[in-house]
């Protein structure tokens, strides 16, 4: 068994990794983040590893993230994002019926300008 996540980091149905996605269903997943400099636009880097050769999320992978980042309110906050203020991430992953039966470890990381992870 793993460790339970992390209080900023919620998938909907898991409260323990490793979490389990059933095809055809969509997860809800979302997490608490606070910048450490100005940014001025957020994409999704999301891919699983299958024999240690990354594939990315079709659909998800390199897309916009600027609309799916809230305020801790709930309210919208968009882009650019200011340093120091605390963020809050959601997404809705639709888990297709094409992914393979697989146990894979997913990389899902928001990243700014020149790839860096947030």
């Amino acid at each position: 068994g793993g460790h339970p996540l992390s209080d900023n980091f919620r998938i909907s149905g898991c409260t323990q990794p490793p979490c389990k996605l059933k095809r055809n269903t969509v997860v809800l997943l979302d997490f608490k983040f606070t910048p450490d400099e100005d940014v001025a636009s957020v994409k999704n880097t999301v891919y699983a590893k299958i024999a240690g050769i990354p594939f990315p999320f079709i659909g998800v992978d390199g897309t916009d993230a600027c609309h799916q980042i809230f305020l801790p309110d709930d309210s919208k906050a968009g882009c650019p994002l200011k340093a120091g203020q605390e963020y809050v991430y959601k997404n809705n992953l639709k888990v297709l019926e094409i992914y393979p039966k697989l146990r894979v470890v997913v990389h899902w990381a928001l990243t700014v300008p020149g790839n860096k992870d947030l």
